[in-house]
């Protein structure tokens, strides 16, 4: 697992935020997702510089995204180093949305 991946899921496992289960490298169709959430139907996503490289790769990503939405899904994308700089902003972001639901 990527370090930022290992960053954010120190958050995420055990039920830390609200309660709420993820889990890890899901298979969700045709498609593995970073971290999911079966509850809240929630995937968060941590990219970093390869989904950005060339048009290809943004093209998959948003023919990706289309599909996960399409499945009434919810994604929260966060870049690497967001996580690694910023990591309380990025929990609190997933925490306002897990409060909301």
């Amino acid at each position: 697992m990527p370090k930022p991946e290992q960053v954010l899921w120190y958050y995420l496992r055990k039920k830390q935020l609200n309660g709420i289960k993820f889990r890890r490298q899901v298979s969700v169709g045709k498609y593995i997702v970073d971290f999911y959430s079966f509850e809240k139907k929630l995937i968060i996503e941590i990219d970093g510089d390869s989904h950005f490289r060339n048009e290809e790769a943004i093209k998959y990503d948003q023919k990706r995204t289309q599909y996960l939405e399409g499945l009434g899904l919810t994604i929260i994308r966060f870049y690497n180093h967001e996580i690694m700089d910023n990591r309380e902003a990025c929990v609190s972001h997933i925490l306002a949305f897990l409060e909301k639901e």
